[in-house]
């Protein structure tokens, strides 16, 4: 990073990793909060694999992006907020529009599926965010990855009938993110994550599909969810 060099010399370094032309497409490539392998942006940049990784490594150094080791996958995604904000603003100055992402996979695994033992899709993608949010989990230092439950969520997972109990036993993580493949973005993992779709199954909010990992979304459990994210 850039903490030992004065305002005007760390805004040059931002800028020069920015205004790169190919590190400048991946970066707008990832504005719309999805994460993405470093093939897929190799592909975006247009160079080889080789090329890309040294793009990225620029990337992770200034602090832009921040990579997420996914099994032999490795996501890349914007660092936080501000880095998006940062991109939108210069491309308002630059008169352009924000890059959007359309993905292909069927609206019925979208919304709602199993990953393994527990809830992907975009309402796993929006608990795990809301559960962010919200104080019930953060980032476990030295664990990456890794998630802490906290005292708010304890309290809000106990009164939301979870079985706070059998996920903080045995070796398994308690909590962790996996990163969702169709919306690109975490949901929550680990067995806090798979004792919430128990749950979740068990309270007839979601009902599984005969013949794939899609889940319904039960009319009662739409209902709860929404409230659910509504009000805590």
């Amino acid at each position: 990073m850039n903490a030992h060099l004065t305002a005007d010399e760390a805004l040059a370094h931002i800028a020069g990793s920015m205004a790169e032309p190919v590190r400048a497409r991946m970066l707008c490539c990832l504005m719309d909060g999805h994460a993405r392998t470093a093939t897929e942006l190799a592909a975006v940049g247009e160079v080889a694999a080789s090329t890309a990784s040294a793009h990225l490594a620029r990337l992770l150094s200034q602090g832009l992006v921040v990579c997420m080791a996914q099994g032999r996958h490795r996501y890349y995604r914007l660092a936080d907020d501000t880095v998006g904000q940062a991109l939108e603003a210069l491309l308002v100055v630059a008169g352009q529009a924000r890059p959007s992402f359309e993905p292909s996979t069927p609206i019925a695994l979208r919304e709602a599926r199993r990953c393994y033992d527990h809830l992907a899709g975009q309402w796993g993608v929006r608990l795990h965010d809301h559960a962010l949010s919200r104080g019930w989990i953060e980032p476990q230092e030295g664990s990456p990855g890794g998630y802490l439950i906290l005292p708010l969520g304890l309290e809000a997972w106990q009164a939301l009938g979870v079985d706070l109990g059998a996920a903080q036993q045995g070796r398994r993580r308690p909590a962790c993110a996996c990163m969702d493949w169709s919306e690109r973005r975490p949901h929550l993992g680990g067995a806090l994550g798979a004792v919430w779709l128990q749950t979740l199954l068990a309270q007839g909010w979601l009902e599984p599909a005969l013949d794939s990992r899609a889940l319904t979304v039960t009319r009662r459990g739409r209902s709860r969810l929404n409230q659910l994210l509504e009000t805590t």
